[in-house]
Formats: C-alpha cells, structure tokens, sequence
C-alpha cells in the first residue's frame, strides 16, 4: 500500500472528526460523515493486507466510494448550514486528492490483472 494514501486517509479522517466537533447540531448528517470518513483509511489499511490484488482491488474500491460518499455529507454540511464552506474547503480538496491517488491504484492493479483500462495518472 502507498505509504502518503495511508497518511493522507488518516489526516482526512482526523480533520473530519475535530470539524464535526464544533457542529452542535445535525447529528445525523455528522455521524454519516464521520463513519464514511473514517471508513476511507480503514479500507485502505484493510486492502493493505488483502490476499489477492482481487481483493486489494475490491477494498480500495470501496475506500472510493466512501471518499465520493463523505463528499455527499460534506456538501450537504454547507447546504444545511451546519459548516461554512470556508471549512469544508480544505476537506473536500483532501477528499478529492485521496480520490483521485485512489483511482490511480485501482487503474493500477487492474491493468496489472489484465483488464481493460487507459491509465492517465
């Protein structure tokens, strides 16, 4: 596993976690995004000890959809004026960073399992 996309899960989940701090209210928007959040690094983490580059495959492909999943709650933090954009800003570019380091590691393996796709990362 990349060593920066570990970090860089981690870092996400932290930040998410000490930002939905001082949200008061919205709880269950803020417990969405905590769980999508924080299941970004553990499925990466988990993929790190995969048995198959099938199974690596298929956890980092969930670690994505979480990533696009907790960029869901963080807009609808903003839309329901939970959290100011000035805050979620850094989060979503964290979001999407990770994202797209995600999708080049699945355009990777895939590849290396001889399936059909054009890299471009």
């Amino acid at each position: 596993m990349d060593d920066i996309l570990a970090k860089l899960s981690f870092d996400f989940a932290t930040s998410v976690i000490l930002a939905c701090d001082e949200v008061k209210n919205r709880a269950v928007i803020k417990n969405q995004l905590i769980k999508a959040a924080t299941s970004v690094g553990a499925n990466i983490r988990e993929a790190n000890y995969g048995y198959s580059d099938a199974d690596f495959l298929a956890k980092m492909q969930i670690a994505l959809k979480e990533c696009f999943e907790s960029q869901y709650w963080l807009e609808l933090m903003v839309s329901t004026f939970a959290m100011k954009m000035e805050e979620v800003k850094p989060l979503l570019k964290l979001c999407g960073n990770i994202r797209f380091k995600l999708i080049c590691s699945i355009k990777t393996v895939k590849t290396r399992l001889n399936t059909t796709v054009s890299s471009g990362c």
